[in-house]
């Protein structure tokens, strides 16, 4: 029997240009252009149900919409059972608190996500500031996930700098997007690092660098951690299986924390049926109640608001 999936990490692109209109996350930046494709929240479930994927959470766009979590939020209002909105909004704005409880009561929205506007800004307010941490407090008293992404230059200082804060909010299910490892390292990144005449190494199995980076969290059990189609990029690079560093996340941190999510309308190498597939042979090293969780389970109960 297929296990029915529920895809964490779906993000949309409007086919309305004129009424979902593009934004920068700061003022400093241009304005993003118009991509050449689209991802509309019928398409997503029309493959959704080609797939047997149950839900999705729609994760904004930030480097598309910026700040404007209108389309995911209008889209999820249309399809309440199906798509669930995480929204990206400015962690140094003392007035995001209070926008986000809005927003969660109001709007259906189930999760936050953080993220830095650029790789090469290595800095931690973005997180830790007095202002992003009443950001922090408000999803630890509504009870929904907090979702974060690190490039790869930021994993040395901002993992260790996640654990202090995940200690302080111990009942907060936080999700790291892409693993938080080498292998959760993007195109975009790789290309910069072409550019700066850099070598892409990764480290291979059967650790896949894993005791530098995210072992720290081992007893942490409110880190979670997301594998997407960014990391099967990575591993086709590379040749491996994905299989074999699920396992080596299950081994770590037992079945609970480990969740899946396509990244459409991000990572477009594959179709979506090519990364449903990846997602279930993903699994092929788990017994099937681990798979379970991995593919679904633990996503419905990390964000049990949706149902």
């Amino acid at each position: 029997m297929t296990i029915a999936l529920f895809d964490t990490h779906a993000h949309l692109i409007s086919d309305q240009w004129d009424k979902y209109k593009p934004k920068s996350l700061t003022p400093d930046l241009p304005t993003p252009e118009r991509p050449n494709y689209t991802v509309t929240a019928e398409a997503l479930i029309e493959m959704m149900d080609e797939n047997d994927v149950e839900r999705a959470c729609l994760v904004q766009r930030g480097h598309v919409y910026g700040y404007d979590n209108s389309y995911i939020i209008d889209s999820a209002a249309t399809f309440p059972n199906r798509l669930h909105p995480v929204v990206i909004l400015n962690t140094q704005d003392p007035a995001t608190p209070k926008v986000y409880r809005d927003m969660v009561k109001n709007n259906g929205v189930c999760g936050f996500r953080m993220a830095h506007t650029r790789p090469w800004i290595l800095d931690t307010a973005w997180m830790s500031s007095p202002p992003a941490m009443d950001v922090w407090k408000a999803c630890a008293d509504l009870g929904t996930p907090m979702t974060i992404i690190f490039y790869q230059k930021q994993l040395s200082y901002n993992l260790p700098l996640l654990r202090i804060i995940a200690k302080q909010f111990p009942d907060l299910p936080i999700l790291v997007d892409h693993g938080g490892m080498p292998y959760g390292m993007t195109q975009v990144e790789v290309g910069y690092a072409k550019e700066d005449g850099e070598d892409v190494v990764m480290p291979p199995p059967p650790d896949f660098g894993i005791n530098e980076t995210i072992k720290i969290f081992e007893d942490v059990p409110n880190v979670n951690f997301k594998i997407t189609e960014i990391n099967m990029e990575r591993l086709s690079v590379e040749k491996v299986r994905p299989a074999h560093l699920v396992r080596r996340m299950v081994d770590s941190f037992g079945p609970d924390r480990l969740i899946w999510g396509s990244d459409v309308g991000q990572s477009m190498l594959w179709s979506y049926k090519e990364k449903t597939e990846m997602a279930r042979s993903a699994a092929d090293f788990l017994t099937k109640e681990e798979a379970e969780k991995f593919l679904h389970g633990n996503a419905a109960r990390l964000y049990k608001n949706v149902y």
